[in-house]
């Protein structure tokens, strides 16, 4: 913890609203790296200099960016210098649980992280949060959906303080083409905690020199915002998007926000016949939908959700897919724009890769991939760590450009590829499981088309993924049972699946519903010698 105090330059002959004698105001700061909270803290301090007040901030540092925002603290005087006779106010270091005035966050998780903390009180405290989300690691970690309901953190937000305002910041900053600081600056002057004028506010951008214009126009949106009353339909569910531009002919409006960026992800991925060939499979499952649902009661939710998961799966990701990704010139753009850099400024890129077995043995006939598997097993078998080799790619050099180049034009050979083959028969295995299902019952073929979000990832997560759906439908699927009661056995197999990386949960829910569960898989046993006199013996 650092502390910066600052004695105050100008002398003012305003107070304050009425509060309590000498309480003075508070205010607590919580952004994550890089969306300068440092500079939001020092301008803070300084608009309250100028206007003749004692202020005093304090800054702790985060652990990461998403393990715990940096805070700023600000404490300012409610009374001016002029009137203080010489004296100097003792301000805290630190924030008191339930002694913050305001509360502003640039993430909607962290500003509900200090409300757990119980630094924001419901008789004090008005807390102005941004509705946008950066994902945490636990997050990013689940195989399911693992975001938090934004609609119930906001509702946190609003339950456990005086006074909630809530925005996307992270919107208005790209609007505005500057930093969140600026935003945030904007939004803590227009709640009306302190009597500053605007022009006071304003004037300390100016003169701050830091991409004054840009800041500006932040400042004022969140001046706007937050005057209007926050956003808070920024966190409802988006509606269904209308038909898009260069909707496909044959199909219902219902699913053209899928099909159309489905298909260009296909064709994107290998050519125009691939392309077709995602056309012709999403057609048979319509085909199949409208027997079952004839009057469309549903909204094509069927062909909806299959065409969503069915364009992912099949643009499954390989070595070469990752290359032409990591080649692309959208993906340079959106670096230089991360890392904020200017025209006249150098950026080198450099790439890991640690390409092993399953990725080199995917491109390669099956012959060749047999051979390949067979002495991976041989080195597992005698305790050896997976075959790897880890690259550091200079992705901007010509020659790491043109390596990745090289990787990406492999495209053609992909349908030579054993991978392409096997991922090719287990999608017509879902498809047909998905229509056959439709024929008896519209919810039970719309489970299993949700199992498509089985299949992610890469590397073992993709693997475990394919194998808990294939026992699904070759197991579960098959379970003689009512309509209803498989299409609920199948979602409950699903969440399991999706909730537990190990496997228990989907294993209980298949015994639970008759099916058996999934097959123990063998795994090497080493022996180590132990060294004689070593500290283990003893």
């Amino acid at each position: 913890m650092s502390p910066h105090t600052t004695q105050l330059q100008q002398q003012s002959s305003s107070t304050f609203p009425a509060r309590p004698a000498g309480r003075p105001y508070t205010v607590l700061i919580a952004a994550l790296g890089g969306e300068g909270g440092g500079v939001l803290a020092e301008w803070l301090v300084e608009v309250a200099l100028r206007c003749g007040y004692y202020a005093q901030s304090t800054s702790i540092p985060g652990v990461a960016q998403r393990t715990g925002a940096t805070t700023y603290y600000v404490e300012i005087h409610p009374e001016p210098l002029a009137v203080l006779g010489g004296r100097r106010p003792i301000l805290s270091l630190a924030p008191a649980p339930g002694g913050v005035d305001l509360f502003i966050a640039s993430e909607l998780l962290e500003a509900v992280r200090y409300v757990a903390n119980g630094l924001v009180s419901p008789d004090r405290s008005l807390v102005i949060a941004s509705t946008s989300r950066t994902l945490t690691t636990a997050e990013r970690m689940q195989m399911g959906d693992g975001r938090m309901d934004e609609a119930a953190l906001v509702e946190t937000l609003h339950r456990h303080s005086q006074r909630c305002i809530a925005f996307d910041i992270a919107a208005a900053t790209r609007a505005a083409g500057t930093a969140p600081s600026a935003v945030m600056f904007g939004a803590i002057a227009a709640s009306g905690l302190l009597p500053f004028a605007r022009e006071e506010w304003e004037r300390v951008v100016r003169e701050s020199g830091r991409g004054v214009e840009a800041s500006l126009r932040g400042f004022a949106r969140a001046w706007d915002v937050v005057r209007a009353g926050g956003e808070p339909e920024a966190v409802a569910p988006p509606a269904v998007a209308a038909a898009p531009t260069g909707a496909i002919d044959g199909f219902p409006a219902e699913v053209q926000d899928m099909l159309v960026p489905g298909l260009a992800r296909v064709q994107d991925y290998q050519d125009a016949a691939y392309g077709r060939l995602y056309l012709e499979r999403v057609r048979q499952v319509l085909e199949a939908e409208r027997r079952s649902d004839p009057a469309a009661l549903n909204g094509y939710a069927l062909t909806r959700e299959t065409a969503r998961f069915l364009a992912l799966w099949m643009a499954f990701d390989d070595i070469v897919r990752v290359a032409r990704l990591k080649c692309s010139a959208s993906r340079f753009s959106r670096v230089r724009s991360e890392v904020k850099a200017g025209e006249g400024d150098l950026l080198r890129i450099v790439d890991l890769f640690k390409p092993g077995i399953p990725e080199i043995a995917g491109l390669l006939p099956a012959s060749l991939e047999r051979r390949l598997v067979r002495w991976e097993a041989r080195r597992r078998a005698a305790g050896k760590p997976p075959f790897g080799f880890s690259l550091h790619l200079s992705t901007t050099s010509v020659s790491g450009f043109l390596a990745l180049r090289f990787l990406a034009g492999l495209r053609g050979l992909r349908r030579r590829g054993v991978r392409f083959g096997r991922e090719q028969a287990m999608i017509e295995h879902w498809l047909t499981q998905i229509r056959n299902a439709a024929a008896q019952d519209w919810r039970c073929a719309l489970e299993i088309a949700l199992c498509g979000r089985l299949v992610k990832g890469y590397g073992s997560t993709n693997d475990r993924g394919r194998e808990n759906l294939a026992h699904i439908l070759d197991h579960l699927a098959a379970v003689a049972m009512p309509p209803e009661a498989k299409a609920e056995a199948v979602r409950k197999a699903r969440e399991a699946a999706l909730a537990d990386e190990g496997g228990q949960a989907l294993d209980r829910v298949l015994i639970g519903n008759g099916a058996p569960p999934r097959p123990v898989k063998a795994q090497p046993v080493v022996w180590l010698t132990r060294k004689a006199g070593s500290a283990a013996g003893r």
